[in-house]
């Protein structure tokens, strides 16, 4: 089998990606998994997904069962600029920190 999966993945993330793509989406930013130690605001909602219509027929083609939701979410979820930007802003902050050090070393002289 073939694993995949996303650290510390959200509602929220899970519910954009699914909106983005065209799915009926219903957050509920309240209910909380019951085995989950910490109360965080941050581990809090649930995300339920409309898959069919009333009459039965998909409401998109390429997600049959909520499996394959998972699969894309686990897909989509590291490619969110909120992911990508957390990793880059950080590398940013790192090299002007050294920048300002190298400065005050320069002006001590």
């Amino acid at each position: 089998l073939f694993l995949q999966a996303v650290e510390n993945s959200t509602a929220t993330e899970i519910q954009d990606v699914c909106s983005a793509v065209g799915l009926n989406v219903f957050p509920e930013k309240n209910k909380m998994y019951s085995r989950e130690w910490t109360r965080d605001v941050q581990y809090r909602g649930r995300v339920q997904i409309q898959l069919k219509q009333e009459d039965g027929s998909l409401c998109l083609v390429q997600f049959p069962c909520c499996k394959s939701v998972m699969w894309y979410a686990a897909e989509m979820i590291p490619k969110l600029k909120t992911r990508t930007q957390k990793t880059g802003g950080g590398d940013q902050s790192l090299q002007q920190g050294e920048g300002s050090k190298k400065g005050k070393g320069k002006k001590k002289k």
